[in-house]
């Protein structure tokens, strides 16, 4: 079972892939960013206890998420698995 698209809605599909790729990158710029400044603040203020591990760390497993939810999706269930399941649950309904 194919499902043909609009032109509509593959523009608006296309616009919500790029905003959510466009979304990863700054969060992996601002830790880029950010995490540095915070090891540099550690390592001036108390060198004897390295909390900046913890932000790392939950921040690290918060930016592994969004990498499969922007990229792993299509990997892990095949491309379009939610359109055909939407198309196949109103398929149901209609049959009703």
């Amino acid at each position: 079972m194919k499902i043909d698209y609009t032109d509509e809605q593959k523009y608006i599909r296309a616009k919500k892939k790029v905003n959510e790729i466009k979304g990863f990158y700054w969060n992996l710029l601002s830790f880029c960013l950010v995490i540095p400044f915070l090891i540099f603040v550690n390592l001036m203020t108390s060198p004897g206890y390295h909390w900046f591990w913890w932000p790392m760390l939950s921040w690290g497993v918060g930016l592994i998420f969004h990498t499969y939810g922007v990229f792993g999706k299509n990997i892990l269930f095949g491309a379009d698995w939610e359109q055909r399941k939407i198309k196949e649950l109103m398929d149901k309904d209609s049959n009703k």
